[in-house]
C-alpha cells in the first residue's frame, strides 16, 4: 500500500480529521503550555486544599492547593513525551530487528525470532514494574526507555511479516537483478511498502504507552514529584476522590480523550492501509 493510496482514503473520513485536530491541540498544550495557562503548576496554597472549581481556577485546586487546570496543561508534556519517545525508540528497534529477520530469513530469522519471543514472554506492565522498581530515580527518559524495551517486540513482528510479504515481489526481484545494493533495495523498495501497517500499529502503541505510564505513576513506580504529569495527578487524587472528585475527573478526562484519539487515528490508518477495507 503506497502513501498515495492511503492519503486519498483517509482525507475523506471525518474520523481521521477529528482525532488529528484533538491531538494537534494536545501537542500545542505540551509544546507551549504557557499559551494556555499563566499559573505556575507548582504554586500551591494549602489553605485552598481540594477547593472546587472557582473564578481563576476553572478546574479547582488539588489536595496541595495547586491549580488543577495548570497541572493538566503542563502535565500533557510529560505524558505525551513519554508516549511518543517510547514509541519512536521501540519503532526504531522494531524496524532494524524485523527487517533483518524478514529479509534475511534462515538462521538470522530464527535467532531474532527467539530474541523477540524472550521479550514477549514478559508481561508488559509486570516487566516495566520490575525494571523501574530497581532504578533509583525515574525521569521521562528513563520511563520511556523502559516502556520501549517491552513495546518493540509486537512492532518487530509486524515489520517482519510485512517485509517477508514484500521481499519476493516482482519489483524487488527486478532491483536485485539490476545489481542494486541491499541497503538501497530495503530503503527504496521494501520498507516504503511495508511501513504503512507498522505506523498504524505504532499510533495505537503511543496510546498504550501513555496509559502504561499513567498506571505506573499511579502505582508510585513512574514519574515522581516535582515532575508534573496526568498520572501523578491521578495518583495524588485517589485518596480524596469522594470529597474532591474534580481532582481526578479532569486529568482523567484529558487522559481518556488523548488515548481515544490515538486509538481512533490508529484504527483509521489501519483500515486505510488494508486493501480489503478500500473500495
Amino acid at each position: 500500500m503506497t502513501e498515495r493510496g492511503v492519503w486519498p482514503t483517509v482525507r475523506r473520513r471525518a474520523l481521521f480529521w477529528l482525532p488529528v485536530a484533538v491531538l494537534a491541540v494536545l501537542v500545542l498544550l505540551a509544546a507551549f503550555p504557557g499559551l494556555f495557562s499563566s499559573v505556575d503548576p507548582r504554586a500551591c496554597d494549602l489553605s485552598a486544599s481540594a477547593r472546587p472549581p472557582s473564578s481563576g481556577h476553572p478546574f479547582g485546586q488539588d489536595l496541595q492547593g495547586c491549580d488543577v487546570y495548570a497541572n493538566v496543561v503542563y502535565g500533557a508534556r510529560a505524558s505525551l513525551s513519554i508516549g511518543l519517545l517510547s514509541t519512536l525508540i521501540a519503532l526504531g528497534i522494531a524496524v532494524v530487528v524485523g527487517t533483518l529477520a524478514g529479509y534475511a530469513g534462515g538462521w538470522v530469522d530464527s535467532v531474532l525470532g527467539r530474541l523477540t519471543d524472550v521479550f514477549l514472554a514478559f508481561p508488559f506492565l509486570l516487566g516495566a514494574i520490575v525494571v523501574l522498581n530497581s532504578l533509583g530515580r525515574q525521569s521521562v527518559l528513563a520511563v520511556a526507555l523502559v516502556l520501549a524495551v517491552f513495546s518493540w517486540p509486537v512492532l518487530a513482528r509486524m515489520v517482519r511479516t510485512m517485509v517477508r510479504a514484500s521481499r519476493d515481489a516482482e519489483y524487488v526481484q527486478a532491483a536485485r537483478a539490476m545489481g542494486f545494493p541491499i541497503r538501497r533495495i530495503l530503503a527504496h523498495h521494501v520498507l516504503p511498502n511495508a511501513i504503512g501497517p507498522v505506523l498504524a500499529l505504532a499510533t495505537l502503541t503511543v496510546g498504550g504507552v501513555i496509559v502504561a505510564e499513567s498506571t505506573l505513576t499511579f502505582l508510585g513506580l513512574g514519574l515522581r514529584t516535582p515532575s508534573v504529569s496526568w498520572g501523578l495527578q491521578l495518583a495524588t487524587a485517589q485518596s480524596r476522590f469522594q470529597q474532591a472528585p474534580h481532582t481526578l475527573v479532569y486529568p482523567g478526562v484529558f487522559l481518556a480523550i488523548t488515548v481515544l484519539s490515538l486509538i481512533t487515528l490508529g484504527d483509521v490508518l489501519r483500515d486505510a492501509v488494508n486493501p480489503k477495507e478500500r473500495s
